[in-house]
């Protein structure tokens, strides 16, 4: 089997027809698909089993305690049997050459990771925004000629392809949240080459029905992410290259972070939080100018934001968090 598309599933029976539709007519026929129904309670475990009946030689069906995503994703990877490994959330859905394309890629520059574009769409599948991931860089992407992919990049793990060896020794982290920022790039400093797809391969679906998440010290997860990747980022091959963990510092545990921190109404939570980020960016001596001249793909990131979002980041970092309260 050459790819494993791992599927973790709960309590979305209203879209996971969809996602799995794309899955099965995949052009690429050396592909199994991984459903781990991790604990559902609506009627996604039916449409499941109604999906493994229909395709026996694709779906590969368990069922599990409720564990998470984390959790579910880790289970998938153990019952994996694929050269490469892809994540598929199960809201979402792909175009149909994806795995095709991608594994191409990877074979053709013997990339340990091959990364597509994503663009969000509506219930009817209207586009309400394309995400490219890596502008300007060609096909074929040397890191250590083009390092600054590492701090550049959207950590998501559903744009991408694997080689199942990179996940010998690594998993995602059980029980927190932003695994994704905490394990992909660890993953990125394993390779040596990645490759990229212009196309926008992944549709990521932005839900109307979904409750709103709750902002909570939970997003305290993201400079912990931060601190493991600085942990493998110290003993990998790329260790001397001190100006990109800068950046990725900046950009996921600083700008990242606010923007999370941006959405929590508990001022008590508001002001840990805040308190915290100011304890991170001491003690890697990172400096208001560092932040604000802080440049993703060749350009000022915080000339690229949206007035609101320029006026909340200049408040704090002139440290009116009084005036951030009344603007929240």
């Amino acid at each position: 089997m050459m790819v494993s598309i791992i599927v973790p599933v709960y309590n979305v029976e209203n879209y996971l027809a969809k996602c799995l539709d794309s899955l099965v007519n995949q052009s690429l026929q050396d592909v199994e698909i991984v459903v781990v129904n991790d604990g559902s309670k609506d009627n996604s475990g039916l449409i499941i089993e109604e999906y493994a009946r229909k395709f026996p030689g694709k779906i590969k069906a368990f069922t599990k305690e409720n564990g998470g995503l984390s959790d579910a994703r880790n289970f998938g990877l153990d019952r994996a049997s694929g050269e490469y490994i892809g994540f598929v959330d199960s809201d979402d859905y792909v175009i149909n050459t994806m795995f095709e394309e991608m594994l191409q890629l990877a074979e053709k520059h013997d990339a340990k990771m091959v990364i597509c574009n994503i663009q969000k769409v509506d219930q009817n599948g209207k586009v309400v925004q394309k995400l490219t991931q890596i502008p300007n860089m060609p096909e074929k992407i040397e890191l250590e000629d083009h390092f600054s992919v590492f701090s550049d990049l959207s950590y998501f793990a559903c744009n991408k392809l694997f080689k199942k060896d990179l996940f010998a020794d690594k998993r995602f982290k059980k029980g927190v949240h932003f695994e994704d920022i905490q394990l992909i790039p660890q993953l990125l400093l394993e390779c040596k080459v990645v490759a990229q797809t212009q196309n926008f391969h992944y549709q990521y679906l932005e839900r109307t029905d979904s409750i709103t998440k709750t902002h909570t010290e939970k997003g305290l997860d993201i400079l912990k992410a931060v601190k493991d990747v600085e942990s493998g980022f110290e003993g990998s091959e790329y260790s001397h290259k001190r100006k990109e963990l800068k950046n990725f510092q900046i950009f996921e545990g600083v700008y990242s972070f606010l923007a999370y921190v941006a959405f929590v109404k508990n001022e008590e939570i508001f002001n840990t939080m805040t308190d915290e980020l100011a304890i991170f960016m001491e003690e890697r001596k990172i400096k208001i100018q560092d932040i604000l001249s802080y440049s993703r793909f060749g350009k000022n990131y915080l000339l690229s934001l949206s007035v609101k979002k320029k006026i909340f980041y200049l408040l704090f970092f002139a440290g009116q968090k009084k005036l951030i309260r009344k603007m929240l």
